[in-house]
Order: structure tokens, then sequence, then C-alpha cells
């Protein structure tokens, strides 16, 4: 099992080995690899020119990764100068990695190949995530996921990546959660009992860092190398991309946009207490409305308008503080806004996050441009699993054509 170490280091102590002929080889797999899989269909040639590899070692690579069954060669492409190319790609069924996120009120399981599809998901709500339970409901749907999967696609089947808030257990009490199952929480640990049950390699990440970084991957080329992602959710979870790198920090939990202070009637509060699915809802319930937060899609919104419509306002205003105090930190041209939210009221946040924005005072240049996100709920889950496969078959360095 992964885990952030939380030591402190001296980034000037030597300590780093120089790389023997394996390590050099396997570094340059992965920048061959990477060069693949964010640049599909390169011929053997152009992916020596992008990795600055030479010819013959690229091809040395290629028939290795080939015969592991991670590349595989499309139709010669005919009609071009010189001679015919062979495009390579990313094969599909090359690996997979399950992908897991524990809310405070919902838990996803999924599955996905080495092209990022999802090949299998499963849902399922609570109250509060109760440590007593969770583990084996999610082992249980991890079985019955894999249950008709044939033994040559299992052992394509390498990792778990599992994202989840940081410090859950503080923020249970809010959800009805009794003494004795916080208790639990603070020394259960999910990526242990995980590995000793499904028999895998377990990875744990906070949930804004993995849904970040399934936006970035699912961005279009050229990929921003600064941007701030923002998801509202049942809180306000959030990733920042910096120099094309996850901002993670040394315990896994950096970029917690969502705590930021923002000025309200009352005095400062954080930014989640403002924007997200339970500010909304506790503003709705103040006025009468009887909710199920697991079914969001089906509450009456004509009915509520009065009360949205102030939410929308407010929780674009403390976006947009949020979104102004981070481009002082990371210059960042460029902010992700996925939601949890029915897509009309997506839409109309996603339009007053950018009015605020533009509105704010000059950002030293344009403001940012705001954008929707692209996978809404199912980021964390989808990070969660990109992050181990990325982190098994690819370079660490930014990536080529970003």
């Amino acid at each position: 099992m992964t885990k952030n170490s939380e030591q402190p280091i001296d980034i000037f102590q030597p300590g780093a080995k120089g790389l023997q002929h394996n390590g050099l080889r396997r570094n340059n797999e992965r920048a061959v690899l990477t060069v693949i899989g964010f640049n599909p269909g390169l011929s053997n040639a152009e992916i020596a020119r992008m990795s600055g590899l030479a010819p013959q070692t690229v091809s040395a690579i290629l028939n290795d990764i080939e015969r592991a069954g991670l590349i595989e060669r499309g139709p010669v492409l005919r009609g071009r100068r010189g001679q015919p190319a062979m495009p390579i790609f990313l094969k599909a069924e090359g690996g997979y990695s399950i992908g897991i996120e524990i809310g405070w009120c919902h838990a996803q399981v999924l599955v996905i190949d080495l092209h990022g599809r999802i090949v299998g998901h499963r849902r399922f709500d609570y109250a509060f995530p109760d440590p007593r339970t969770i583990i084996d409901t999610i082992a249980g749907h991890v079985t019955a996921l894999l249950a008709d999967w044939p033994a040559v696609r299992l052992e394509r089947l390498a990792d778990i990546g599992v994202a989840m808030p940081g410090k859950l257990a503080d923020g249970l009490p809010a959800f009805g959660a009794d003494e004795a199952s916080i208790a639990l929480w603070r020394t259960l640990d999910v990526g242990r009992e995980l590995e000793t049950r499904l028999g895998l390699p377990v990875s744990i990440f906070n949930d804004g860092n993995a849904a970040c970084w399934s936006e970035f991957l699912a961005l279009k080329r050229q990929r921003p190398s600064n941007f701030i992602y923002l998801l509202v959710s049942t809180y306000v979870g959030a990733g920042i991309i910096g120099e094309g790198r996850l901002w993670e920090g040394t315990s896994g939990h950096s970029s917690d946009l969502g705590a930021m202070l923002v000025p309200a009637e009352d005095g400062p509060r954080m930014a989640s207490r403002i924007a997200s699915l339970s500010a909304l809802m506790q503003r709705l319930r103040a006025a009468g409305f009887t909710l199920d937060a697991a079914r969001v899609d089906e509450w009456d919104w004509a009915a509520m308008e009065p009360e949205v419509a102030a939410w929308l306002d407010s929780a674009a205003w403390a976006l947009a503080l949020v979104v102004f105090n981070t481009t002082r930190v990371i210059e960042a041209g460029l902010v992700v806004l996925d939601t949890i939210l029915p897509a009309p009221i997506s839409e109309r946040l996603l339009a007053r996050l950018s009015e605020h924005v533009q509105a704010l005072p000059p950002f030293g240049g344009p403001p940012p441009r705001v954008v929707a996100g692209h996978l809404g709920r199912l980021a964390p889950a989808v990070g969660a699993a990109e992050l181990p496969i990325y982190r098994r078959h690819f370079s660490r360095d930014q990536l080529e054509g970003r």
C-alpha cells in the first residue's frame, strides 16, 4: 500500500542514486509509452523524435512493450513521403485498474482499461460511511464486477486507487455518525484492509486531487500546464495542476481550496460552507423542503427556484474569490468546474462563476477562462483508477504535448 510521507525532508540533501542500466531502460520505456499514450497513431520515427531517443532504442523498446501486451500496431499508412509508416497505439486491453471513491454519502467502484474507458461501474448510497461495513461492501462490489472476467484479463488488473476526503473522521458528526463509528474511522487503514481482501496494491488519494487528475487527462491537447479544478459536491473538492504536475503536497491533501476562507455576512467562512451541495440543502431545509441527497436529479427544482437562485449567486461569488486568491499563488489561465448537480443547475453556476471572475479586480492579465468539467460525479473514482496506471506505466515528467 502506498502512502505519502509526512516526514520533513531537506531538498538539498543528496540522496538520489544514479540510474543503473535497468533503471535507465525503464525510464526510457515510460517516455515512449507517454508519447504513445498521449499522441496515439505516431510512427516509430515520430516517437523517436518526440521522445528524444535514438530510433534504434525506440524500436527495441517498442518490441519489448508489444510483447508485454501494452501496445498494438495499426495498418500501414501509405501515400506519405519516405518509407510506409505503421501507427502505434496503446492497447486498451493491456492493463486495467480499479477506482474507488468513498464519499460522505455515497461510494463508487469502477474499472477502467488502458485507454481510460470505464468497463464496469457500481454505486451505493448511505447516510454516512460506516467503518464496520464499508470495506466488506466495497470488496463485494469489486468481486461482482470481476466475476465473469477470464483469467487472461484478470492478469492485466494491476492496481486499486481509492479517493476519499482527508481527515474523514473529523467531518462525520455533521452526518449523524455515532462516536463509535468516528473512533473506528480514526484507526481504520482502508488501504491495508482492501489489499487483504482483494489481493492488489492499493493507493490512497485525496478525492479532490484524484478528480483534478481525471479532468487533466480528459482535457484536449494542448493541455495547460497550470489550471484550477473545483468540484461542487457534498462539499467543494479541488485540485491544482502546477507546471504539468498534480499538486498533492507531502500529505497528499494539498490544494484543499474549499477550505479557503471567504467573507460572508456573519464573518469569514470556508468556501465549502457556502458553495457546496450541503450548503444548498441547509438553505432549502430551512425553507421547508424535504430532500434526499442521493436523489438530487429528482428534486423539484422549479419549486425551489427562489432559494436555488440565491444560492447560485452566493456560491459563484465564493468560488470566484477562491479562484482570485489561488491565482495569486499559481498563474492559472483556466478554471475547470465540475459538479454533481443536474446539468441545467451546473450550467447556471458555471455562467455565474464566469461573470464574477470577469468582474473581479485585474488578475495581472486576462482573467482565467472558466469551463465545464467532463466527468462530474464520476471524476474522483476515475482519477483514483487513472493515477496508479499513470504512475506504473508512464513518465512522471510533464506530459508530452500538453
